[in-house]
């Protein structure tokens, strides 16, 4: 019984959000590329049956914020024999000394926070190391709110980030933007700054480097502003 009422509620909350999200990419304008949005579901502290659940509603894209916790996620015996399509998101602040241990964790898919080029380097060394036949997907996180507890570069600093990993990490595939932004901001007061900001980042990054808008993904938006992304932006 508890089985199939956790089986019905997140069925439900997954038909629900993907509704909204639908429902919002009808409303963004025609001059951004015509992309189907992505929805990562954020999985920390959730169990690996609520994974396994997820996944069988349909859901393929899980983000974690500690390496930890996604290592013995993605390692799970019942999700690697469950789950065989699923794509791990690293969304969270990654260490260093934390870098050997989510290389090597199964059906890594993108590690959307690289905030400098030292990081950047060491995280194509490990890769390389791996001898992995495909490249590792990564994204470079702006603080766009200049929040000192924030993690993420300048955005006088991207540019130049997104050109070091494409000229000097042979191992990585630079894919996209991430922001957090500002947590509660007022959508009364008009659209978010912190979007509109990576907005303009995508749009100078792909003027300076020659990349086609669609080619540069946007990851931003969480469940209290998700609808608002997807409809005023093209993100994922």
């Amino acid at each position: 019984m508890w089985r199939a009422s956790m089986s019905q509620e997140i069925g439900k909350a997954l038909s629900s959000v993907r509704e909204k999200v639908q429902h919002a990419a009808v409303r963004r304008p025609t001059s951004l590329p015509a992309v189907q949005p992505r929805l990562v579901a954020v999985s920390k502290t959730k169990p690996a049956n609520m994974v396994i659940e997820a996944y069988n509603q349909g859901q393929r894209f899980f983000g974690e914020n500690y390496v930890q916790e996604l290592v013995e996620k993605a390692s799970d015996a019942n999700i690697l024999s469950s789950c065989p399509e699923i794509k791990w998101h690293f969304i969270g602040h990654l260490q260093t000394n934390h870098i050997n241990k989510l290389v090597a964790v199964p059906n890594l898919h993108i590690l959307e926070t690289i905030d400098s080029a030292k990081l950047a380097d060491k995280l194509n060394a490990s890769w390389q190391r791996k001898g992995s036949a495909e490249k590792l997907k990564v994204m470079v996180q702006v603080n766009t709110s200049s929040e000192e507890s924030k993690h993420g570069l300048p955005p006088s600093d991207t540019v130049e980030l997104v050109k070091h990993i494409r000229e000097k990490c042979p191992g990585l595939e630079f894919v996209g933007l991430m922001t957090i932004g500002s947590f509660g901001y007022d959508l009364s007061q008009g659209p978010n700054p912190d979007f509109q900001l990576l907005l303009k980042q995508r749009e100078e990054v792909c003027e300076k480097l020659g990349l086609p808008v669609d080619a540069v993904e946007l990851s931003m938006g969480m469940s209290s502003d998700f609808e608002h992304a997807v409809s005023i932006y093209n993100t994922w």
